[in-house]
């Protein structure tokens, strides 16, 4: 800030030094090598008069330039601090970033505060998208949990309510870790994933979804391979199965299969139903989180992205009638 100031303030000295004194030393060395001049104390006292005036213009041009080169600089600076303080009354908008004006220290503070507004943007939208995926995402457990509890209270017999409220228990359970993966998916932390058997979560999941089909008087069938080994977490792959049985309740029609099949270094669970699929229009987009058919995109997008994040893929490989394919690393136990 300083540097422009001394600069505002040298322009306008240096042209009045070019302009007005460099004349007047120039007009009074002629003068002086003039005898008949210096010798008149009359025409000394006429020209010293002269370079009095000289000076006190300029004084006033350096002055005046000054003056206006100050007034520049000071709109510059108010411009950009209201800029700025616009800016930081609408942190998180996601708005232009702040115009560079030349100035360090106030091109340093609009610095900051862009950089702070695109954190706080990213991080709004964050949290959006984590809430959206927890209400898209809980939605069917949620009804699903409800009727088991509907099917409980009706139940009679001891043995049959204890069995029921466990598998509710398992639901609760799962929602909890829903939200927990969906709070943690950005993290970059990568540990080792574990061997996990294939049938059991494949089993716990039609357990969980099967009150749902029932009441829509369908089913879901799980068959392929038995003793599949994979290696993923529990609950991203239970996540992502979910959304495609889910996908399958929501859009589908009749049974919606689940068959694993070794194909191979990796396992491959296809997910289909019998319904009329996905639209041509929207099969491309299938994965994006701004296809906005009933709801689709917001799942798929997640269940894909976990599936990366676990070092699998998950892929339409047909869209009438729509087909997955979750493809993930084989596991095998180490003795």
């Amino acid at each position: 800030m300083r540097s422009r100031l001394l600069a505002a303030l040298t322009v306008p000295a240096g042209i009045a030094i070019v302009l007005i004194v460099l004349p007047l030393l120039l007009a009074l060395a002629l003068v002086t090598s003039d005898p008949a001049v210096v010798d008149d104390p009359q025409s000394v006292e006429q020209w010293a008069r002269w370079a009095l005036v000289w000076l006190v213009l300029a004084c006033l041009a350096v002055g005046a330039g000054a003056a206006w080169s100050v007034g520049r600089l000071a709109d510059r600076v108010e411009d950009q601090l209201t800029q700025i303080t616009e800016r930081v009354a609408d942190l998180g908008s996601g708005g232009r970033p702040v115009r560079r004006q030349g100035i360090e220290e106030i091109d340093r503070l609009a610095q900051a505060v862009t950089e702070r507004d695109v954190a706080l943007t990213r991080q709004a939208a964050t949290e959006r998208d984590l809430a959206s995926d927890v209400a898209h995402q809980l939605r069917t457990p949620l009804t699903a949990l409800l009727m088991r509890l509907e099917e409980i209270a009706a139940l009679e017999d001891v043995e049959s309510i204890r069995d029921e409220a466990g598998v509710a228990i398992e639901q609760v359970a799962r929602l909890n870790d829903v939200v927990a993966t969906l709070r943690s998916r950005t993290s970059s932390d990568a540990p080792e994933l574990p061997v996990i058997s294939l049938d059991s979560v494949l089993a716990s999941l039609q357990r969980e979804y099967q009150p749902a089909f029932a009441a829509a008087q369908r089913s879901v069938r799980v068959g392929g391979d038995r003793g599949l080994m994979v290696r993923a977490r529990p609950m991203d792959l239970a996540q992502i199965v979910g959304t495609l049985v889910e996908n399958g309740l929501r859009h589908g029609d009749g049974t919606v299969s689940v068959v694993p099949r070794r194909r191979g270094p990796s396992v491959v669970v296809e997910i289909c139903d019998e319904g009329r699929g996905i639209p041509m229009a929207i099969a491309p987009h299938i994965f994006e989180r701004s296809v906005t058919s009933r709801g689709t995109g917001v799942g798929l997008a997640l269940a894909r992205d976990l599936a990366a994040k676990g070092g699998g893929r998950l892929e339409l490989v047909r869209s009438s009638p729509a087909v997955f394919e979750l493809y993930l690393p084989e596991g095998r136990v180490t003795r």
